[in-house]
C-alpha cells in the first residue's frame, strides 16, 4: 500500500488495504474483479470481490469523491433509495510515484442490474416503460427529500425486480445537491427535462445497438417520464378543497396515498375565509408504506410491491386459518413460519441466488394462480413450487451475482436478423408470454406505481 494513501470511511474493512491501489483501476488483475454488468459511466468503474461481498470502485477527482460520499451518506440517513458509500481513498500513487486518481467505494446493490443489462436479455418493449415508471417514482421520492439530481438518466440508476415491476435506485450523485429547505420549481422542472432528454438518447442508443426493437417510439417513451412524474407529484403534493360536510375526504386522501406506497407524516389543514370549506395539503410524505409494515410485522426487508403482495397473502392466510380476530402481529409470526419460510426453503439452495427471496415468493404465487387457472382446480403451494423450480426458475439468470471471475463482457445484441431466434434467454417463456397482459394492467393504473394494483387471483 502506498505510504501517502488515505482512507476515509465510516467503518474500515482491513481487506481494503490488500487491494492493488498502486495500479490504475483499468489495470487491476482479473482475480480481484467480480464479473457484474456495468452501466455506462463517464468514469472508470470496476466491481471488486472483498470479504465475501462485492464493492463498486469508481475513479474520480478528490473533491468530487468526498462530496459524493457525504451526499450519499446524507441521502441514506433520509431514507432515499441509493447505493451505500463505503469509503473515499485519496493520495494514491503508482510504483514510480506518479499520482493516481482518488476513488469512491460503494456497496454493490444485490440483485440490481443496470438498464443495458436488462435489455441484454430477451425483453419486450414494455420493459422500457416499466423502467421509466420506476425512475419516475425514484425522482419524485428524491425531490420530496429536497434532492436535485442534475443528471437524471437510466445510466445513473440501478433497477431491482419488485413483484413483476422494478424498483429504481440512485447510483451516481456527483452532480446532485441536497436542499433541506426543499427544491425550487425551477430545479424540479429542470430535472424532469434533463430526464426526458437523456432517456430518449439512451433508448435511441439501444435501438442503434439492436438492443431495443426498431418499432419502439423512443420519444413517446421518453415523454412518459414527464407524464408519470407529474401525475404522481400532483397526487402527493396538490391542495384539495371540499366542504366542511365532507371531512371524511381527509381520511380518503391519506388512504389513497397509502395505496400508492406513501405515509403522510404531516398534513396542513385550513378553512377558507367563510369557514365553509376545508383545504388540505400533505406536507411530509414518506415512501415505503408497505415496506415498513412488512418490516414491523416480520422483520423482512423487501421492496414496496413485494411488501404489498406479502401483506395480501398474510391477510388471505389470516382469513383461511380462522384467525381474523387475532392480533395481526401474532398471525404474521405464524404466516412467516408456516407459509413464507417453508416456501423459500423448498427451493434448492443453489437456485435461491437467482432472485431475491421475496421475488421468488411472488413468482411462486403467480405460478400457482396460473396453474390453477390452466388446470381448473386449486393447485397446492407444494405443487406450484415443484413445477416452478423445474420449469421456471432455471431459466432465470443469477441476479445476485455473475459466477465467473474477470471483468464484465460486452453485452450481446438480442435482435439479430442474421441469427436464428432461440428461446428467451433471461425471462422464462411463461412470464415473457404474459407481458401483454401485464402491460395492460399497467395502463389500468394511471400512476404507473403499481403498489395499488390488485394481483391476479386475489
Amino acid at each position: 500500500m502506498p505510504q501517502s494513501m488515505q482512507i476515509t470511511a465510516a467503518t474500515i474493512d482491513p481487506a481494503l488495504l490488500d487491494l492493488p491501489w498502486e495500479l490504475p483501476l483499468q489495470e487491476w488483475p482479473a482475480e480481484v474483479l467480480a464479473a457484474l454488468p456495468r452501466g455506462l459511466s463517464r468514469h472508470i468503474v470496476r466491481f471488486v470481490n472483498l470479504s465475501e461481498r462485492v464493492i463498486a470502485v469508481k475513479e474520480i477527482g478528490e473533491s468530487v469523491a468526498y462530496r459524493e460520499y457525504e451526499l450519499l451518506r446524507n441521502l441514506l440517513r433520509l431514507g432515499a433509495p441509493c447505493v451505500t458509500p463505503t469509503a473515499v481513498i485519496t493520495g494514491r500513487t503508482d510504483l514510480s510515484g506518479q499520482a493516481l486518481n482518488s476513488v469512491l467505494v460503494t456497496e454493490h446493490l444485490s440483485y440490481s442490474l443496470p438498464y443495458r443489462a436488462l435489455f441484454s436479455q430477451y425483453m419486450r418493449p414494455e420493459t422500457a416503460t416499466r423502467l421509466i415508471d420506476a425512475l419516475a417514482v425514484l425522482l419524485v421520492r428524491l425531490h420530496l427529500l429536497g434532492f436535485y439530481w442534475g443528471d437524471v438518466s437510466l445510466s445513473n440508476t440501478l433497477f431491482r425486480r419488485d413483484a413483476g415491476a422494478f424498483a429504481a435506485y440512485l447510483v451516481d450523485a456527483e452532480t446532485g445537491e441536497l436542499h433541506t429547505e426543499g427544491l425550487t420549481e425551477g430545479k424540479r422542472l429542470y430535472d424532469i427535462d434533463v430526464a426526458r432528454t437523456n432517456i430518449i438518447g439512451e433508448l435511441m442508443d439501444l435501438q442503434a445497438g439492436a438492443l431495443l426493437e426498431p418499432s419502439v417510439d423512443t420519444i413517446e417513451v421518453g415523454d412518459r417520464i414527464v407524464t408519470r412524474y407529474t401525475e404522481l407529484w400532483n397526487v402527493l403534493t396538490a391542495e384539495e378543497s371540499f366542504s366542511m360536510s365532507e371531512r371524511w375526504r381527509v381520511r380518503h386522501r391519506i388512504e389513497k396515498l397509502n395505496e400508492l406506497g406513501f405515509d403522510v407524516g404531516e398534513l396542513i389543514m385550513r378553512t377558507d375565509e367563510r369557514g365553509n370549506h376545508l383545504v388540505i395539503q400533505p406536507k411530509v410524505v414518506d415512501a415505503g408504506h408497505y415496506h415498513r409494515q412488512v418490516m414491523r410485522l416480520t422483520g423482512l426487508d423487501v421492496q414496496e410491491r413485494q411488501g404489498q403482495r406479502m401483506l395480501n397473502d398474510l391477510e388471505a392466510y389470516r382469513a383461511m386459518s380462522g384467525r381474523s380476530d387475532d392480533p395481526i402481529e401474532l398471525v404474521a409470526h405464524a404466516w412467516l413460519a408456516e407459509v413464507f419460510e417453508p416456501t423459500i426453503q423448498a427451493v434448492p439452495m443453489e437456485m435461491r441466488r437467482k432472485l431475491e427471496p421475496a421475488e421468488i415468493f411472488h413468482e411462486i404465487l403467480e405460478h400457482r394462480w396460473y396453474m390453477s387457472e390452466q388446470q381448473r382446480r386449486d393447485v397446492s403451494t407444494k405443487e406450484a413450487v415443484d413445477d416452478y423450480v423445474a420449469h421456471v426458475l432455471p431459466q432465470h439468470r443469477d441476479e445476485q451475482s455473475f459466477l465467473s471471475l474477470g471483468d464484465t463482457q460486452e453485452m450481446a445484441a438480442i435482435f439479430d436478423d442474421t441469427a436464428p431466434v432461440d428461446e428467451p434467454l433471461g425471462d422464462d417463456a411463461e412470464f415473457a408470454a404474459r407481458d401483454e397482459e401485464t402491460a395492460a394492467a399497467y395502463e389500468a393504473n394511471p400512476l404507473g406505481f403499481t403498489a395499488g394494483m390488485r394481483f391476479k387471483g386475489e
